[in-house]
């Protein structure tokens, strides 16, 4: 494809184990990633983006569909007679940041950014996508699933309600994200759960406004509030098993306006995080009988509200075996990190995992700043090393004599 008013491309340093064929065009798919970081869009709003990504499959031969699950595109190349089916998923939408990274290509949507590195994401499986159509040995079919609004943790579900695996159907689905602090062009696996699951919750304090000269007449919520959040902190160390992981924060307080003024309200925020769901539903049940109970020691009420939000990412261990594998045989041990660790942010990539079996991978970002925040820049010497990846994983998957 030609690109017009491609945005200056840094000459990025290939790894070891990286295909030819993609090393020799990683310039465009710098150029492609670039030209997304300027042009992020929100949750079911990436219509630019799926148009971008639909119209280079098409140039490439895949069959394309568009509209799963709102602005979802899935990108299907089938080749001989093999039966196995694989699919591999990037996310694209970005986040309401405004950036503060200082690149040449940085946004050019004012209080939108790519902070969490989907562009990224998206140009490896394109990448990974070009060399697959044009120079991939398999038999089988391919399923590039090009998927929205992960940050809201809506897009995953929206796709499989839209029959994503009846319509599109895989034995194995795999997801990547890139890791800060994780050398560039190294890759992290991790078997079982690999990132937590994630609930948000609110609870509102209801008591009795009042003079705060005169405290009596009044049930303070701000006391309760208090007290709440102090005995949540016990949730943790003395609820769930000290061998398991399990997150408790409140992120926000809100209430009252004046010094003297009791309020009648204050409003407490949280994230909720666990691995196994066994300690998910054990925090949600003690989250909500201590804000009950505590506000009612206090003569106020907790009025709690614990929608579910997405469950952890768990990786099914001979998908994940597999492609460690790859990994090894093609980019040796000294690019595999030894013992990596579960992340406790949260992917709903999960959900696509309870549906099939498959496995989401790191790789390394290096050495920037955290996701999501606004100084946050992807590595671009990390799209072709993974995209390899993937095209050596569709390549070793997809063989006809495979059971």
């Amino acid at each position: 494809m030609t690109i017009l008013h491609r945005p200056p491309v840094d000459i990025v340093p290939l790894h070891g184990g990286v295909l030819p064929a993609i090393a020799a065009r990683n310039a465009d798919a710098v150029a492609i990633r670039h030209d997304l970081h300027q042009h992020p869009e929100l949750a079911f709003e990436e219509h630019r983006t799926s148009a971008r990504v639909a119209e280079l499959l098409q140039q490439w031969g895949y069959a394309v569909t568009t509209g799963v699950g709102g602005t979802g595109v899935v990108g299907t190349l089938q080749r001989g007679q093999g039966s196995r089916r694989l699919g591999l998923r990037a996310d694209i939408d970005a986040l309401p940041i405004h950036e503060a990274s200082g690149l040449d290509y940085a946004s050019q949507r004012d209080g939108l950014m790519h902070a969490c590195g989907h562009d990224g994401h998206t140009a490896i499986l394109l990448a990974a996508a070009h060399y697959l159509a044009h120079h991939g040995r398999f038999d089988g079919t391919l399923q590039l699933v090009f998927q929205p609004a992960e940050e809201t943790g809506s897009g995953a579900s929206k796709m499989i309600a839209d029959g994503l695996f009846e319509r599109f159907p895989v034995d194995a689905i795999y997801g990547l994200h890139n890791w800060p602090g994780v050398p560039v062009g190294h890759f992290g696996f991790v078997d079982g759960p690999a990132m937590a699951s994630v609930d948000w919750a609110k609870v509102r304090v209801v008591g009795k406004g009042g003079h705060g000269a005169e405290p009596q007449g009044s049930v303070d919520p701000i006391l309760a509030a208090a007290h709440i959040v102090t005995a949540l902190q016990s949730v943790v160390s003395r609820n769930v098993d000290p061998r398991q992981m399990g997150v408790v924060t409140v992120g926000s307080i809100h209430g009252g306006k004046a010094a003297n003024v009791i309020p009648d309200v204050v409003e407490l925020t949280l994230t909720v995080r666990a691995y196994l769901p066994e300690v998910r539903d054990t925090l949600r049940r003690r989250v909500t009988e201590i804000a009950e109970h505590t506000a009612a020691a206090f003569g106020a009420h907790a009025e709690v509200e614990f929608p579910r939000g997405f469950p952890s990412v768990i990786n099914h261990p001979e998908q994940t075996a597999f492609v460690r594998q790859v990994a090894l045989d093609a980019f040796g041990a000294q690019q595999v990190v030894n013992g990596f660790a579960p992340r406790t942010a949260s992917e709903d990539f999960a959900f696509l995992l309870q549906a099939r079996p498959g496995s989401f991978v790191f790789v390394g970002n290096g050495d920037s700043a955290p996701l999501h925040s606004p100084r946050y820049v992807f590595n671009d010497a990390a799209i072709a090393p993974a995209a390899s990846l993937w095209a050596r994983l569709a390549e070793r998957y997809l063989v006809e004599d495979a059971a």
